[in-house]
């Protein structure tokens, strides 16, 4: 099949464009420009309680564009509860309230597969965050923290239980928010999930979200022992807070990332909160958290993306988190550049379109920030974008 130049007369098939928008959709952790947004505790919902409507939304709510690309769900708060089981809370979506598996207190959150499968085929990833501010989250031993990795695969992973919260759903990792406690057994619970997902088939995470003051008071140990994929810094209730910009010690994290991490492809994030009433103190205005994230882009190779603290407080906030993306985004848009695709798996079906315009596509703008897959017109040909773009790169179509 031979692609013809202009647009007006061969529209590339749906199938090929599908294939483009597919490879677009696989999570890239190598990324700068990656937005993870902590779901599950209705972070609005405890601040504005009269105002139901802006109240923390189905999980799936949140996966409707490109903007987020990891959702951790917060949290597994207790790790050892009745029945030896973990416990999770979920606010208003699910908890031990809502239902729990019998002879336990873990909530059966089933009704949540649909929703977590929802967004993976998106192309987000799904990660369950362990701990919280208030959680009960120690080990007393390497043994017991290697026992309870064993648990976490079995129910949240790539293991089986009959007590799986999520069902069949498989989670893509998970998030160690620890905030008190000690250090003990945690490389050895780190080392154990990796040894699962070593041969599983399928990509796991392992991030954490530590404090800003270096090294973290709880989980610096940690953080030296073994190996992380990205790392959310909160930056946030402390005195290096991205509202404190003599303080702010991004860079002290870059160097260790760099020199002392044991994965030196670490990706670090800068957490924040999503709007003022979603920390206690530390927030700072979509603008100005857009230029520490263009900052630290620029200046430091170890920079993964932006942290949001929570979905429901930066929908209720005008959409924080799209101003924070356009921001990664660099601002002002470039033209589509690259060259013709090598040939697609599905083999392309010509077809004529309906009117010269390309059957109603839209000319490229360069002020508009376009959603993966979005289809433009561009000097007469047809173009897809890769991903989430403002100034990202687009695959030739047509």
């Amino acid at each position: 099949m031979v692609f013809l130049k202009r647009c007006s007369y061969f529209l590339a098939s749906s199938a090929i464009i599908a294939s483009g928008i597919m490879q677009s959709l696989a999570f890239d952790i190598s990324r700068s420009d990656n937005l993870a947004v902590y779901w599950g505790q209705n972070s609005y919902g405890a601040t504005h309680g009269g105002d139901q409507g802006g109240w923390q939304k189905s999980l799936s709510s949140y996966c409707q564009d490109d903007v987020i690309n990891t959702i951790p769900l917060a949290f597994l708060h207790v790790f050892f509860s009745t029945g030896g089981l973990p416990e999770i809370n979920f606010s208003n979506t699910c908890s031990s309230e809502t239902g729990v598996f019998p002879g336990t207190n873990l909530a059966n959150c089933q009704s949540m597969a649909a929703d977590i499968k929802a967004c993976q085929s998106k192309g987000k990833i799904i990660t369950l965050s362990l701990g919280g501010a208030t959680g009960a989250a120690t080990f007393s031993s390497d043994a017991q923290a290697e026992t309870f990795a064993d648990t976490v695969w079995n129910l949240f992973l790539g293991g089986s239980s009959s007590t799986r919260p999520f069902g069949d759903a498989v989670l893509d990792g998970v998030d160690l928010d620890i905030e008190g406690g000690s250090s003990t057994g945690y490389p050895a619970f780190v080392k154990r999930l990796r040894s699962h997902a070593n041969g599983s088939g399928k990509r796991y995470y392992i991030t954490a979200a530590p404090q800003c003051p270096f090294p973290d008071a709880f989980f610096g140990p940690v953080l030296n022992a073994v190996g992380f994929d990205a790392v959310y810094v909160q930056f946030y209730n402390n005195y290096c807070s991205n509202a404190n910009p003599g303080s702010w010690n991004f860079g002290t994290w870059d160097d260790w990332a760099k020199n002392t991490s044991p994965n030196k492809n670490v990706k670090i994030y800068i957490g924040a909160p999503a709007s003022a009433p979603a920390a206690g103190s530390g927030y700072v205005d979509a603008a100005t958290l857009g230029n520490l994230a263009k900052q630290a882009r620029s200046q430091y190779s170890s920079f993964g993306g932006v942290m949001l603290w929570d979905a429901s407080q930066a929908y209720g906030n005008g959409r924080f988190d799209v101003a924070i993306k356009n921001a990664m985004g660099g601002g002002s848009g470039v033209q589509p550049t690259g060259s013709p695709t090598s040939s697609p798996t599905t083999t392309p079906v010509q077809t004529t379109p309906t009117s010269g315009n390309c059957a109603g596509i839209a000319t490229w703008d360069k002020s508009t920030a376009y959603a993966g897959g979005s289809k433009v017109i561009y000097n007469g040909r047809l173009w897809t974008s890769k991903w989430w773009t403002q100034n990202g790169t687009w695959l030739f179509v047509s």
